[in-house]
């Protein structure tokens, strides 16, 4: 079936009027719905009803010439071009030029019109007018769509990339709002800007599970199951929509619809079995392009998320224009994102580099200082040993052996927690639960303090509750233990009372460790769980601030926490608590 072209005859003479019908509704290329008018007024009157796809002026009128009126229609009426053919008589040639240089688009001689002349002139204007708009048209968008590129790209900071994308695709495609839903690793996703406010601060925090949101469930947010259910009627239609079709996995090439007609409302979406989010975003309101990062040379893109364009407020059908404009905003959109996490990771790694250097010399400057302390202690010793062996009694040996023995002791130990430290910053350790009798284990481990802590100070095991069913890394529980107990005896000079108290609970246990020693100033506590950090009145009491690092490395695989309270002068207490079970989603990566 043909379109139907409007035209406009603009002639004094009814007879010619007659003819030009004739000839053009006998057109087989074209059809046409023709409206006349026999002057300049009645003629100015039509183009301000309706909008015309040609006007055949004639030269002559009654009250003004067809240049005249040329020149009023393109002032007054016409804001885009509309194809005007000047109709002239013999010698009015020179005239008919002049229109055209002021935008006419053909002129003809009426002694020398025949019907395919007509014919062809008018279905010609008429595709060289569309032709004109056309490219005016793409221009222009081509523009904008350039002028939104460069907005977006201005910022290297991925949540300012974003918030701008969608002000400014708002603004291009005058809509209501604009979304960027990003997908997340375990095909779940939300989204992550809007150009509405309002309806952003609703939607940040909102998650897309394996069923989707639904009417009742839009809106609501974790940990706000009162306030967020409240929305709109519009914003909870706008993902409870059936899916209608399947969607295609992502190509950088959409097929494009006629440009005469309106578009699929979901546009080529890159989601190949996500239902639950075609029913969100499959509807009559929304426009929805993938946005596709390139993935390190293959030629299968990263889905990165979705750019949607909402429009409810009126009745509107998107056209192949928009999906296409919203297309190449997503490739520019898609470049900002990928440039801002090339940055993210860029300064992630030099921070993390820089955390490790520093993390080395903290080491160098710790070794170099613990180590010389024992190990002069170890040359003296070793020394006199050596020199004066016979003339030192057994008992005098002894104890420059036990002095080497416990500084060899102090420096295994220094060296097997700078050891696991850098294994805390590097990497994880493996965690490795088994079942364990705790109430045997830790009496086991304060048994062995006793056998070395002097007589100064006093250890106190006490147990409350059911331990049973516990499950923890063995190696990981004593690193706790050791680290903690020896913290409280050593900042204890002074001796006194060290208690151990552990309480078994239905789903955890919770252990402490309490002493009466010089205990922490509050502006010091802050930082003490971070490697080489000591309390500011420690004095010369030796020691290198990574027990505390360690303890809290050690409880956090275990799934725990660790809190201290401490008075300068009163001592320290810490207290641990531990899951029973640790959770088997979380085991699953420590046993590769």
């Amino acid at each position: 079936m043909l379109d139907i072209r409007t035209l406009l005859i603009i002639d004094d003479c009814a007879a010619d009027r007659k003819i030009y019908r004739r000839y053009l509704l006998k057109d087989p290329h074209q059809s046409y719905q023709i409206f006349e008018a026999d002057c300049a007024e009645e003629g100015l009157a039509l183009c301000k009803k309706i909008r015309f796809d040609a006007i055949l002026l004639d030269f002559c009128l009654p009250d003004m010439s067809g240049l005249e009126l040329f020149d009023q229609m393109q002032q007054e009426i016409f804001k885009t071009s509309v194809p005007v053919i000047m109709l002239t008589g013999r010698g009015d040639e020179e005239v008919a030029v002049q229109v055209m240089k002021r935008g006419a688009l053909d002129y003809l001689v009426k002694h020398n019109l025949t019907q395919n002349v007509l014919q062809l002139a008018v279905r010609n204007a008429i595709k060289q007018s569309c032709l004109q708009a056309q490219l005016s048209k793409t221009q222009e968008r081509q523009r904008l769509i350039a002028t939104t590129a460069l907005r977006i790209r201005q910022s290297l900071n991925l949540e300012q990339i974003l918030n701008t994308a969608v002000a400014e695709v708002q603004q291009l495609l005058k809509c209501d709002r604009v979304m960027v839903y990003q997908f997340a690793p375990d095909n779940d996703g939300k989204i992550v800007a809007s150009s509405v406010e309002s309806f952003r601060t609703i939607e940040l925090c909102d998650r897309v599970g394996d069923r989707g949101l639904g009417a009742g469930d839009w809106g609501l947010g974790a940990g706000d199951k009162g306030t967020r259910r409240q929305g709109r009627q519009e914003d909870r239609e706008l993902m409870n929509r059936e899916d209608v079709s399947q969607c295609p996995m992502p190509n950088s090439q959409f097929p494009m619809p006629n440009s005469q007609s309106p578009i699929p409302y979901i546009y080529e979406l890159g989601l190949c079995n996500c239902v639950s989010l075609k029913e969100q975003f499959n509807t009559n309101a929304n426009l929805v392009v993938p946005i596709n990062l390139s993935n390190n040379g293959n030629p299968t893109p990263k889905l990165w998320g979705l750019l949607i364009a909402h429009h409810n407020s009126g009745e509107r059908q998107w056209q192949t224009d928009d999906a296409e404009m919203l297309n190449e905003v997503s490739v520019q959109l898609a470049i900002a994102i990928q440039q801002a996490e090339l940055l993210a990771q860029t300064q992630a790694a030099l921070a993390k580099e820089k955390q490790l250097n520093t993390f080395k010399s903290q080491i160098i400057a710790t070794v170099s200082h613990e180590y010389r302390t024992p190990l002069t202690s170890i040359l003296a010793a070793a020394s006199t040993l050596a020199k004066h062996n016979q003339q030192l009694d057994e008992s005098k040996q002894q104890r420059f052996l036990a002095i080497i023995e416990q500084k060899a002791r102090y420096m295994s130990k220094l060296v097997d927690n700078m050891l696991l430290v850098n294994q805390f910053e590097l990497e994880k350790p493996k965690f490795k639960p088994i079942l364990l009798d705790l109430l045997q284990f830790f009496a086991d481990l304060i048994e062995q303090e006793r056998e070395t802590t002097g007589d100064r100070h006093e250890l106190i095991f006490q147990i409350t509750g059911h331990t049973q069913g516990f499950w923890g890394d063995r190696g990981l529980l004593q690193q706790i233990f050791i680290n903690l107990m020896s913290n409280a005896i050593k900042y204890s000079p002074d001796g006194g009372t060290v208690e151990f108290h552990l309480i078994g609970k239905e789903s955890e246990v919770i252990f402490y460790i309490q002493d009466r020693g010089i205990g922490i100033p509050i502006k010091d506590q802050e930082n003490l769980f971070q490697s080489f950090c000591r309390g500011s009145n420690v004095d010369t009491i030796p020691g290198t601030g990574l027990g505390l690092a360690i303890a809290k490395g050690c409880v956090e695989l275990h799934g725990g926490d660790i809190t201290l309270s401490s008075e300068v002068g009163q001592g320290t207490k810490v207290t641990v608590s531990l899951p029973k079970v640790f959770p088997i989603s979380q085991l699953a990566p420590s046993s590769t």
